[in-house]
């Protein structure tokens, strides 16, 4: 069936937002007979290109209507106007009916935005990685040509200085957390991790027979003074803290170095989002202020796939060697497939432009989260970098509560609980924007910011 010439026009000048004067328009067509039972309409994209207007535009458009019941979408098929509709025109109502999403959206944490990898530079860096001749034996500390990429993207996007030396290949943040617990640390040892923080490393350490001691933090990241006494590390995400969002402020990462030093500290620097930054200035990281005390953490997880299992480790010269000997040891180490194709995306600019993309499509739907919240007067933290953000709530209740009625309306949300070791002392949702789509991410807005509104 062909699409309907739709009866549209839109006022820039207008206070009115462009979501609402389209929403508007078709609804006033429906009810006045110029659309008809059936119609099928013209995709988001297709009409945003036609009224020269932002798909975020007409996606809001089409959601609010699908709420109201005035169109309805058939699977494989488009869109289209409801046979049956929902009665007189009435004006459009400042606090709608929270819209029921038709698909599942993921909105949690950690998942990279896969849809956004271009497939034909995927395809021609596999390619060109199986063209390598098979190794003979494993590189353990990781290809060569990796290594040295690897010191140039944190040279050109984390403003770390390094060659390719100290740079050794790891199968990514998890693994390389068991190295360190293991061949580094000894069993018995303490480990500061920040409190809330990533259960993952908690985790890792407690079942190597580490002692895992909480480290509280604030807007700026981890409290230096907070870190118990007698500790031999502390980990930490200081680029932005997960899950609260925070960033170390310099003068706190100066501290924080200077008391490594003065007790004897190794700190591991989870670069967790570091090359996802909005609207600030980079700043340092830690292995850049202090080499000789500071193991830097990286990895292809956020800004690839954790598919790839390609991450990295810079380390002071006697950790390395460490972590080295327990390779040779145990017979492990990284697999070459996915070095080669992070090389392979490097040599040919493809990361870099990757990047470049990942940045302005995150930035955009940063965006459109703290606008729409803003609007509905709900306050996010965290939104200085990577790929969620966390409102807060003032009661466990209210946070158990809201994740069940967001699931029963199609929406996976985090909670800050589970981030806690002890009793959680702050409660709230935690919001990710990277797994999902952006069409699916302007279909769950509304029924977040409603889901929020009414909890408040």
């Amino acid at each position: 069936m062909a699409e309907t010439a739709l009866p549209v026009a839109l006022d820039r000048e207008s206070a009115e937002p462009l979501a609402v004067q389209l929403a508007d328009a078709l609804r006033s067509a429906a009810s006045e007979g110029r659309l008809r039972a059936g119609d099928r309409l013209p995709s988001t994209r297709a009409l945003a290109d036609s009224l020269g207007v932002s798909r975020t535009v007409t996606a809001a458009a089409y959601e609010q209507l699908h709420a109201e019941g005035w169109i309805a979408g058939r699977h494989g098929s488009g869109t289209y106007v409801t046979t049956t509709p929902p009665g007189p025109l009435r004006k459009r109502s400042r606090k709608p009916v929270a819209p029921v999403i038709t698909d599942f959206v993921d909105l949690g944490t950690g998942a990279p935005w896969a849809g956004g990898l271009d497939r034909a530079a995927w395809r021609r860096a596999w390619r060109a990685a199986a063209d390598a001749p098979p190794l003979s034996r494993p590189e353990r500390a990781g290809l060569p040509e990796y290594r040295e990429a690897i010191a140039e993207h944190l040279l050109r996007h984390r403003g770390l200085a390094v060659n390719a030396d100290p740079v050794l290949a790891t199968g990514g943040t998890t693994a390389v957390l068991t190295e360190i617990a293991v061949a580094v640390l000894k069993r018995g040892d303490a480990v500061a991790v920040e409190e809330p923080g990533y259960q993952r490393a908690v985790g890792v350490f407690r079942a190597n027979g580490l002692k895992v001691v909480q480290a509280a933090v604030d807007a700026e990241g981890l409290l230096p003074d907070a870190v118990p006494a007698g500790v031999k590390a502390v980990y930490c995400s200081p680029a932005h803290q997960y899950p609260l969002g925070g960033r170390m402020s310099a003068a706190r990462r100066v501290a924080l170095v200077e008391r490594a030093r003065r007790d004897g500290w190794l700190v591991i620097e989870d670069d967790y989002d570091g090359e996802l930054r909005y609207d600030v200035a980079p700043l340092p990281s830690l292995a850049a202020l202090a080499p000789d005390v500071v193991v830097h953490l990286g990895t292809t997880s956020k800004i690839l796939t954790p598919t790839l299992g390609a991450g990295w480790m810079v380390a002071p010269e006697h950790i390395a060697t460490t972590v080295l000997e327990h390779r040779d040891l145990t017979g492990t180490s990284p697999a070459a497939a996915g070095q080669r194709v992070v090389v392979e995306l490097a040599r040919m600019g493809d990361l870099g432009r990757h990047l470049r993309k990942l940045r302005r499509e995150l930035s955009e739907r940063r965006a459109l989260i703290i606008d729409t919240f803003a609007d509905a007067g709900i306050e996010v933290l965290g939104d200085d970098a990577g790929a969620h953000v966390v409102v807060l709530l003032p009661s466990a209740e209210q946070e158990r509560s809201l994740m069940r009625q967001a699931l029963e309306r199609g929406l996976r949300v985090d909670g800050l609980a589970r981030h806690y070791v002890n009793r959680p002392k702050l409660q709230g949702l935690v919001i990710g924007y990277s797994a999902c789509s952006r069409e699916q991410l302007v279909s769950a807005l509304p029924v977040l910011t409603e889901l929020l509104r009414r909890s408040g």
